[in-house]
């Protein structure tokens, strides 16, 4: 079993259908809370301005035609390389600086997997957090 190493690399991958009106605060939140990392929006055949929009945020824009979540989420983790990957949507419903300490975290690979809880709009401030780990199990 592997660890990772001292400064991992770490993806944040962005699976969207029409969030246009999100995707740019998402960017930019996640490029300011892991500004190491790279981040990835995948198009899942949007009609609206949502590749554009993250494109001028930063973001390395990717499409899958295939429609679905499903696909999407498959082709993300078929095509992107990296230590840690870190996957929320494009609406906004996950806090990015909960993520700050992903890059520290004692985590070894197919070992932990951080789980998250959607944020809540009710209030002035999303209220999810990325806070709890368990445990995955490593094919063989």
């Amino acid at each position: 079993m592997s660890t990772l190493p001292p400064a991992p690399s770490i993806a944040v991958l962005i699976p969207c259908y029409q969030e246009e009106k999100t995707i740019s605060k998402v960017v930019a939140d996640f490029r300011r809370a892991l500004p190491q990392a790279e981040i990835f929006v995948y198009d899942n055949n949007c009609t609206d301005a949502t590749a554009e929009i993250a494109r001028k945020a930063g973001a390395i824009v990717r499409r899958e035609k295939r429609q679905g979540k499903g696909f999407v989420v498959a082709s993300m983790f078929e095509q992107v390389d990296a230590d840690i990957l870190v996957m929320v949507d494009g609406d906004d419903t996950y806090q990015a600086e909960a993520n700050g300490n992903t890059g520290g975290a004692r985590l070894s690979r197919g070992q932990v997997m951080p789980l998250a809880t959607r944020c809540s709009h009710t209030g002035p401030e999303p209220t999810g957090t990325f806070s709890t780990f368990a445990p995955v199990h490593s094919p063989p």
